[in-house]
């Protein structure tokens, strides 16, 4: 019944969320289209649902042979390889609002776990990124909320930023998404969908520990 409901929820907030910003995205496209390279969209493939690869919809925020420049796939804040407005669209976090297409096809969720390239996933011990991925992928959840400031951190490391997130990131966002797997309900991504505005608006709240007073605590 919850992932019916779920899907339900899903398609509503994703088509309100479409009619009402439309305006807005399209005028992100124009900006787009004038500035960096001009790409709209960047596609990617990531591992979701069942593990399976699908790609993602994303506002380009790049240029376009970053992951062959510098960190690859790991990005870092004020990363040189970003566009003029991409820089503030992945800041905002409006980068990921093309998602919800992602969403209306059915290989997202508003709210799960969010969906890894394969180098990152491989980085998971097998039978947690299984359980994990069991659940549909989504634009925003538990590792989102918490680890808003993931570029940050891997940008002030003094380790290589692979081997950083291997390390260190990735053992405690599997806490994170196995805490979620374990806890999926409406109420839950109810109140995910309310923390991610309120991180938007606040950075270093620490209000998600509050609301989900059994959530792992981050230690660094």
């Amino acid at each position: 019944m919850y992932r019916i409901f779920k899907r339900i929820f899903d398609l509503t907030i994703s088509l309100i969320a479409v009619i009402i910003l439309l305006p807005f995205m399209i005028f992100i496209i124009i900006g787009l289209k004038l500035t960096g390279e001009g790409e709209v969209f960047y596609f990617q493939k990531r591992i979701g649902h069942h593990c399976k690869p699908f790609y993602i919809w994303k506002y380009a925020t790049m240029l376009k042979d970053s992951p062959r420049i510098g960190t690859g796939m790991i990005t870092l804040r004020n990363d040189p390889r970003m566009t003029p407005l991409g820089n503030f669209l992945r800041k905002t976090k409006i980068n990921e609002l093309p998602q919800i297409i992602n969403v209306i096809k059915g290989n997202m969720s508003i709210v799960g776990p969010r969906p890894t390239v394969e180098k990152h996933f491989n980085a998971y011990p097998k039978e947690i990124g299984k359980q994990i991925y069991s659940l549909k992928p989504g634009i925003t959840g538990i590792g989102s909320i918490i680890f808003r400031d993931e570029e940050e951190l891997i940008s002030k490391t003094e380790m290589e930023p692979f081997e950083y997130y291997k390390k260190i990131i990735i053992p405690y966002k599997g806490e994170l998404e196995l805490w979620y797997f374990k806890n999926a309900s409406t109420y839950t991504d109810i109140v995910i969908v309310f923390l991610t505005a309120w991180v938007i608006l606040f950075p270093k709240s620490t209000l998600h520990y509050k609301a989900f007073k059994d959530l792992p605590k981050r230690t660094f």
